[in-house]
């Protein structure tokens, strides 16, 4: 069924009855001014629109995220990456709130990007390398498209972390009528020289796989598997702190090496373990080109570009009531990048509160459990929730 260019995925064209889509038949012109014909979005959604469409929150996922924020993921059988965060009597209530996650373009959970079938071409075949540069911005508006087909006009809140809280910030930008508040979460109005050059020590690892292929591994039927690996090994460490690997890891051996002579180059210590196991198991979910595209999109991230590089001029329309949250240990996206962020948002008047969170677990804070980082969301919630009302009772 076809409405206003927008069509319903159903579950066998999917070949994932799991999977939410839609298919916007007018396609997606992109900020570098290529068009994809083709676009079509995954999503989920949890609790219930009211009748007002006034209780929407978008949330929007870091780097190798998914739509699977709440519940049990139907692909993995794992919780969802916020479970604890979201869901009925949760910081981000679902029996008060219409919650909205999907997949970014580029990804590859469903929404289009690399892994996607190419229906402009002559050869069919995946995207693969050839899938355009894509932004944040893009990210964005593929999402504006998501809600509109809901018919909601402002969202109540938008939250996310890391890349996450990239598109908080970029909504609150591009779109500063539809976003009452914004809750951007450990992130940075741009990336650093210092982020970019993690993720291209990523980057590489995944094009030296032999298996890499220039980008067309797919057609051998073969992945850059050591590479990927690598890459999500070595950017796990920027998610954590010396003393969250410092308490879980130390410098303890394998049980398995204690009493053994093992080659030096096997794995003897315990950390050397845990990040073998968070590629490995990172390679069997997600593709190398989607990593390489949506890693650029952060690269190429700076809010103030298109504002002569001046951020109060880029925040100079907002209109949304913003929570900025850091978290003391967050060495990838230290407290002084919100703070940058909140001084700016000041500059404009904008009602803006700062918290930074006492914790030594890192940037991957905010996916675990952090008791401070619930007070402070459903806190704030709470809080707009109220002062909305009162602006409604008053006009």
């Amino acid at each position: 069924m076809v409405t206003s260019g927008i069509k319903q995925v159903a579950a066998d064209e999917t070949q994932n009855e799991s999977i939410q889509k839609l298919l916007f038949a007018e396609g997606l012109v992109l900020e570098n001014g290529q068009k994809l014909n083709h676009l079509e979005i995954a999503y989920q959604t949890y609790g219930k629109l009211s009748s007002a469409k006034d209780n929407a929150i978008l949330i929007c996922h870091a780097l190798t995220g998914d739509q699977y924020v709440a519940g049990i993921n139907p692909i993995s059988k794992k919780p969802g990456w916020w479970s604890r965060m979201v869901g009925p009597g949760l910081p981000i209530d679902t029996d008060k709130y219409f919650i909205i996650c999907s997949n970014v373009l580029g990804s590859c959970m469903g929404t289009t990007g690399p892994r996607s079938i190419r229906t402009d071409h002559q050869k069919i075949g995946y995207w693969g390398i050839d899938f355009p540069a894509i932004t944040i911005g893009d990210m964005v508006n593929a999402q504006k498209l998501l809600i509109d087909h809901f018919k909601i006009d402002q969202l109540f809140a938008v939250i996310g972390g890391s890349m996450g809280g990239m598109q908080a910030l970029q909504w609150a930008v591009s779109y500063p009528d539809q976003v009452y508040a914004a809750i951007p979460i450990a992130t940075s109005s741009f990336h650093s020289a210092q982020n970019i050059a993690f993720n291209e020590v990523g980057r590489q690892a995944i094009f030296s796989d032999p298996d890499w292929q220039n980008g067309d591994y797919w057609r051998y039927g073969v992945i850059p598997s050591r590479g990927l690996a690598v890459a999500r090994m070595m950017a796990h460490i920027t998610y954590l702190s010396e003393d969250a690997l410092n308490r879980k890891f130390g410098r303890r051996l394998q049980e398995t090496m204690i009493d053994s002579s093992s080659p030096i180059f096997g794995e003897m210590f315990q950390v050397e373990s845990y990040l073998h196991y968070q590629g490995s198991n990172f390679v069997r979910r997600f593709d190398a080109n989607s990593y390489v595209t949506i890693s650029r999109a952060m690269d190429w991230f700076d809010l103030s570009q298109a504002y002569d590089g001046d951020l109060v001029k880029a925040f100079s329309q907002v209109k949304s009531r913003f929570c900025v949250i850091s978290f003391s240990s967050d060495w990838l996206f230290p407290t002084s990048r919100s703070r940058v962020i909140v001084k700016a948002l000041n500059r404009v008047g904008a009602k803006v509160s700062f918290v930074e969170i006492v914790s030594d677990k890192g940037h991957d804070a905010f996916l675990l459990d952090e008791p401070d980082l619930d007070h402070v969301i459903s806190g704030f919630l709470a809080g707009i929730k109220r002062q909305r009302q009162l602006e409604n009772n008053a006009s």
